[in-house]
């Protein structure tokens, strides 16, 4: 399928061949006729793309100073992948659309397929075929307009600063800023038997506003403006202002004070500054100011938005999805037409040109509709589009896909996979197109796709990376080893023990075959250099060890603190370091015992857990997510025979023993990725063995469990009894 998309290096624009996007769960697949182009927002993005490296650091400082966090932590190769990966990357663009249903995932009873509907959200993009979230989609009549339609998401965004002004019939408000959004709220405003004052300083949209939504039009610079406004509401001033526009001035917010009644509302929709004047008009009027969050309620809500579970209408009267409703209501009862907002319509594949009319905003305009071509055949729009020709692999060659490539995977496991040959690069899968095709052009796929299986049962790829999210690993994993395939998941291995239990079984079930499938898990902090180091120096025998992890606090409302989904903190990441502590010893864990701070929310993520080892070692992970994320983040303390070992952060190690020490430095960070995909690769071509023995994978994923098992109880759990796991297997010479 085709999908506009850009880079935020140049802003260089393209209408890409791309995968049908994944349907999700709680998500429908909808074929675009039409979508909005966001003059605004898009707008900003588009400017932002063109712009230079300064002009593009001053506008995202957040992630200017990630970047600083990075190279001061990982060094300037990882902080280059990191930057070159966002930069690089295809963007969607778009979050207004309107067409037709033409898949349903199974848990989705509220639409059907041959639905008319209007769409929402980042997934809502300028493609032809769209996967959106029930609760950003909405069903329109059969006779609708989806011209019209397709201006949804504005609609619901102008519905919602309405909402907040609070306003009753026949009480006045003014609109400041007469563009898109503006004029959408000015027809709103006169649909509700509300009196309509629209200011701009565009005397254009002035004469259109005043020809078409607002009862009085006046330009910014229009004389005695603020007199003509009061008597206009009859000597009171306005009930409510509402801001649409986007500038860097003060003067809106200030403007707004000075023409609302006393105890007014001023709403801010747009972008502007909220630096006010607080003497005379804010603090002497009394007035109350408030902010208009994009649709409304379950905005940003991932409980809402990606898993589909409604606000009680008892509750919450008007979400997002109930004023996406209610905006299309309007048009379809007549009650306001929208249809001269649309100035200039093109086709998909003229799309970058209707960009350039934006950004150079020589011929006026007010809605810019992208048109598709809906007799265009749905089977010329697979899963799977093919990229490059790849030449034919060699015997004893890996034969690559990767399910799943976000972040980690562009910054620590692609980059770290030879361009010797030894490799073909044969598919990439993610959920979203310009996703897929992004990884696949950036690391020279052969073709790239949607449709997990189609890797998975591809007799042309034999190794299998899998690194999407947690909730997704043990089935990938139970699915590629029972085809046949070489595994490398990142960690966590699964969620649950009945997952594990499953994967112990189907790999127990694969050992009498000539060739037994590898199956390795991201445990990458045992390959660090230091780890080696320490290793060698303290030999073996029983040792006590403390973990502290200064994690940082993760957003409650995050995808990995979700049970259903990242597993939580101790499954999600703590898992790292209790494999960590079981190489040190070279034992399983038998005991474990946990605490953690109480918290609101109960998120388990300030825990410390306890580990008693087969060979008699002890050791704590201090996992703590209350501290100082400038702290530095990891140390590791060995004791063992009269030595004691610190690994500071993965960048320095040092032993202590007889009086001496010994040290190593590194230039920067390595907590030993590369030489994990390096090991795990060799092993699959028969040139070294396997990374990590599967019963230390097992035993560690069993001890998150039981962790969290411990915290329930109260008590030390068994990782292997406690109805938690079958028995334990011994470790692998």
């Amino acid at each position: 399928m085709l999908q506009l998309t850009q880079k935020l290096k140049n802003g260089e624009m393209s209408v890409l061949d791309v995968p049908v996007p994944a349907l999700a769960s709680c998500h429908v697949l909808v074929r675009n006729h039409y979508s909005l182009i966001s003059a605004g927002t898009e707008g900003s993005t588009v400017k932002t793309a063109r712009s230079g490296y300064l002009a593009k650091a001053k506008e995202r400082p957040q992630q200017v100073r990630q970047v600083l966090d990075t190279l001061g932590s990982q060094g300037v190769v990882q902080t280059y992948r990191a930057v070159m990966k966002k930069l690089d990357a295809y963007s969607p663009l778009g979050y207004s659309t309107a067409g037709e249903v033409i898949a349903v995932a199974p848990d989705v009873t509220s639409f059907r397929v041959g639905d008319r509907v209007a769409c929402a959200g980042l997934g809502a993009s300028h493609a032809e075929v769209v996967s959106v979230p029930v609760n950003l989609c909405v069903r329109l009549r059969p006779d609708a307009d989806l011209r019209q339609a397709a201006y949804n998401t504005l609609g619901a965004i102008a519905m919602q600063g309405v909402r907040q002004a609070d306003l009753r019939l026949g009480e006045s408000c003014c609109v400041i800023g007469l563009g898109l959004l503006g004029q959408l709220t000015a027809l709103i405003l006169r649909a509700s038997g509300v009196r309509t004052v629209g200011v701009d300083i565009d005397s254009s949209m002035v004469r259109i506003s005043g020809e078409r939504c607002v009862d009085l039009a006046l330009g910014r610079d229009a004389a005695g403006i603020e007199d003509r406004i009061v008597s206009f509401t009859n000597g009171i001033g306005c009930d409510a202002v509402i801001i649409t526009a986007a500038t860097s001035s003060t003067d809106p917010i200030n403007f707004a004070g000075v023409i609302a009644r006393r105890r007014g509302t001023v709403v801010v929709v747009g972008a502007v500054p909220t630096g006010f004047d607080r003497d005379p008009h804010y603090y002497r009027k009394e007035l109350q100011l408030r902010m208009s969050c994009s649709y409304g309620p379950g905005r940003y809500d991932p409980i809402y938005e990606e898993k589909g579970i409604d606000y009680p209408a008892a509750h919450v009267r008007w979400t997002e999805k109930r004023n996406m409703e209610a905006f299309q209501e309007l048009l379809a009862a007549g009650r306001m037409d929208v249809s001269y907002l649309t100035t200039h319509t093109f086709a998909l594949r003229d799309a970058p040109s209707a960009y350039e009319l934006l950004m150079g905003r020589s011929d006026p305009f007010i809605g810019i509709l992208i048109e598709y071509d809906t007799t265009r055949s749905l089977g010329r729009m697979p899963a799977h589009v093919p990229l490059r020709a790849v030449a034919p692999a060699r015997p004893g060659t890996v034969e690559l896909g990767f399910i799943g490539a976000g972040s980690y995977a562009q910054s620590h496991l692609l980059p770290n996979i030879p361009r010797d040959g030894s490799v073909v690069f044969r598919g990439v899968v993610t959920a979203t197109g310009a996703g897929a095709r992004s990884v696949a052009d950036r690391f020279g796929f052969e073709f790239c796709g949607s449709n997990p299986s189609e890797l998975i049962e591809s007799p042309r790829v034999n190794t299998l990376f899998i690194a999407t999210r947690h909730d997704s690993h043990a089935r990938y994993v139970e699915a590629a080893l029972r085809a046949g395939r070489n595994v490398f998941v990142e960690k966590p291995l699964c969620l649950t023990p009945d997952e594990l239990e499953s994967i112990v079984a189907i790999r127990g079930g694969l050992e009498g075959l000539p060739v037994t499938p590898l199956l390795t898990v991201g445990f990458n902090r045992r390959f660090s250099p230091l780890a080696r180091f320490v290793t060698e120096e303290l030999g073996k025998g029983p040792k006590a060890m403390i973990y502290r992890v200064n994690a940082g606090a993760v957003p409650t409302d995050s995808w990995l603190q979700d049970p259903a989904v990242g597993g939580g903190r101790i499954i999600g990441e703590a898992c790292h370091f209790i494999d960590f502590l079981t190489f040190l010893c070279g034992a399983l864990p038998v005991r474990v015992h946990a605490e953690a701070l109480r918290t609101p929310g109960g998120l388990n993520d300030t825990v410390t857990i306890s580990l008693g080892f087969d060979d008699g070692s002890i050791g704590t992970v201090a996992y703590f997510a209350n501290g100082d994320k400038k702290f530095p983040k990891e140390r590791v303390e060995i004791f063992a025979g009269g030595a004691v070992a610190v690994i500071d952060d993965f960048r320095a190690a040092t032993v202590h023993a007889g009086g001496k020490s010994r040290e190593k430095k590194l230039m920067v960070q390595d907590k030993g990725q590369k030489a994990l995909v390096r090991a795990f690769l060799d092993a699959v071509t028969g040139r070294g063995k396997e990374p990590i023995p599967f019963a230390e994978i097992v035993g560690t994923t069993r001890a998150t469990f039981a962790a969290l098992e411990s915290l329930r109880l109260g008590r030390s759990v068994d990782p292997a009894g406690d109805g938690l796991s079958g028995p334990r297997e011994c470790i692998s010479a």
